[in-house]
């Protein structure tokens, strides 16, 4: 029998054509309830203050990249969004005198805009963000070269290539959007022969690097977060790491403050991973099969799903 249509768009998959009693256990949750689920292989965190949590975002890419040597070249995955953590990292390189020449960075994702990546110029670029709040700033004798910043393209070959070139990932870092998603790896559409139920959660995880259709709803909050609301400057299309890849990193870091997903959606996902549910309408839930994932709340943030009106 096909599960429900969703709520927000019925030609795609999303988190409202769960059953409802996931959405139920989901919206019960307190922050002291969501940090005992963490459990081997799955850590909740908290923290207070904001400037400890980004501090703490920051300090994930000084502890990776001290870990790296010519010999042993280690890099960081980085997300853009949230980005709060870019000037941090740039500040600690340079007052700690820390020397990231062989260090590595792969940018999660860029828009995809008439048949190529957003360039550096484009005002929404990811890589232009990467750039201009961190490796710009860092000072020039320490910074790795650029042929050490991987930022994937259209042609998604040679960053693929980077994944298994000997640079070992010691962390994935990301943010949860509205659709649940990590990087750009949104929920798939509702047709073909997923159109009465979404693809498994096996099949997901064999997407690799590549261009992907952006549910309505990462299109509305990309406006809401980055274009000021005005939604036709979104592009519809972007390219994305993959499961694939993500699956190569040591750890997966997730880092919600608040500014992203909403009350419900950080408790829906810290839920399925922690209850093994992984279900392709739900991206972020299929994390619950890494090895070693971590969410990271900022306590205030978390909010609560009390019906309140405005």
């Amino acid at each position: 029998m096909p599960r429900k249509l969703s709520s927000i768009a019925p030609d795609w998959w999303d988190y409202t054509t769960l059953d409802a009693s996931i959405i139920r256990d989901a919206a019960a949750l307190t922050p002291e309830k969501m940090l005992k689920l963490s459990r081997p292989g799955f850590k909740v965190v908290m923290y207070d203050t904001i400037e400890e949590f980004y501090l703490a975002e920051a300090l994930e890419y000084i502890n990776a990249w001290k870990q790296s040597t010519s010999d042993n070249p280690v890099g960081i995955c980085g997300p853009i969004g949230p980005t709060e953590q870019l000037p941090l990292v740039a500040r600690l390189v340079n007052d700690l005198n820390l020397n990231i020449r062989s260090a590595h960075f792969w940018g999660m994702d860029e828009w995809y805009l008439d048949g190529r990546e957003a360039p550096p110029t484009h005002p929404l670029s990811f890589e232009k963000a990467d750039r201009e709040l961190c490796f710009s700033r860092i000072r020039k004798d320490l910074v790795m070269p650029n042929a050490n910043l991987h930022f994937p393209k259209a042609d998604t070959a040679a960053y693929r290539k980077t994944w298994g070139a000997g640079v070992r990932c010691a962390v994935m870092q990301g943010g949860q959007g509205d659709v649940k998603h990590w990087a750009f790896n949104d929920p798939p559409r509702r047709k073909g022969k997923y159109k009465d139920h979404p693809p498994s959660p096996a099949e997901y995880r064999k997407l690799t690097t590549r261009v992907v259709d952006l549910h309505p709803l990462t299109v509305a909050q990309n406006a809401r977060t980055s274009g000021g609301g005005n939604i036709s400057l979104v592009p519809t299309q972007a390219i994305s790491v993959g499961p694939v890849e993500t699956w190569q990193a040591e750890k997966v870091s997730i880092w919600q403050a608040g500014n992203h997903d909403n009350p419900f959606g950080q408790r829906l996902s810290c839920l399925m991973i922690a209850k093994r549910l992984p279900d392709a309408a739900v991206p972020m839930s299929l994390l619950a099969d890494h090895p070693n994932v971590q969410f990271n709340y900022f306590r205030k943030g978390i909010g609560t799903c009390d019906v309140e009106m405005h």
